[in-house]
């Protein structure tokens, strides 16, 4: 019912995951995580929030994603109908997925990236999914776009897009995170969502709020050249 991809940025320290489907408000329901913790992707037929949740706070504690993964999911004697994907604030990578999970279904790794999906229209999905992420150069946002876009010209969910959704954290920036909840053009949506909160005023603002590095931060203690612009 769903694609989803988990990935971090070795050089920046950057972790982003997006994600797609045929049903409504994909952000809510599957992308969780910040920048002390990791990301995770919890999917399926019967999607768990709860594992969304606790795959983070046991990254946060100590475990990597593919310890936290199974700690996870092992007790759950529902994990059949599930899926989840998780990525670590060092980009270890974790994944499962349910063995009544509704076909085409499973994941995929690669160097500090996890890519998910289940009620695919092909396995292909998931390989140029992961493929677009890992060819494409740029910021964290583009790169996920990149990989949705050709997800979705692969075949993406079977069922056709109905939602989309992204979310990007660092210790540095403010946290992104865009959610298109029901659409019948959720990625070019996405898309254009992106674009605008990349312009003024509204991008200036974001780099004078607090972060993880900055959490004092305030536009009088911003230098200038970084504030945003007035609005008209």
């Amino acid at each position: 019912m769903t694609v989803s991809i988990l990935a971090y940025d070795e050089k920046t320290g950057i972790l982003g995951g997006a994600a797609m489907t045929g049903s409504l408000c994909v952000g809510g329901w599957v992308l969780r995580g910040g920048a002390q913790s990791g990301l995770s992707a919890s999917q399926g037929t019967a999607p768990s929030t709860l594992w969304g949740e606790d795959v983070l706070r046991a990254m946060q504690t100590g475990a990597t994603a593919a310890q936290a993964v199974a700690e996870v999911t092992a007790p759950d004697t529902g994990r059949a109908h599930r899926q989840l994907a998780a990525i670590d604030a060092h980009g270890h990578t974790g994944h499962f997925t349910g063995d009544q999970s509704v076909p085409v279904c499973g994941a995929l790794e690669g160097p500090g990236v996890v890519v998910a999906g289940n009620m695919l229209s092909a396995p292909e999905v998931l390989v140029a999914t992961r493929a677009a992420y890992l060819e494409s150069s740029g910021a964290m946002p583009d790169r996920l776009m990149a990989a949705l876009m050709a997800g979705a010209r692969a075949g993406g969910d079977s069922r056709g897009l109905l939602s989309a959704a992204l979310l990007v954290v660092s210790r540095s920036q403010t946290p992104l995170s865009l959610r298109i909840d029901r659409s019948a053009h959720p990625l070019e949506d996405l898309s254009n969502l992106l674009a605008a909160v990349r312009s003024e005023p509204y991008w200036g603002w974001t780099r004078v709020v607090p972060t993880l590095d900055e959490p004092y931060r305030a536009p009088d203690l911003v230098a200038p050249a970084l504030l945003p612009m007035p609005q008209s």
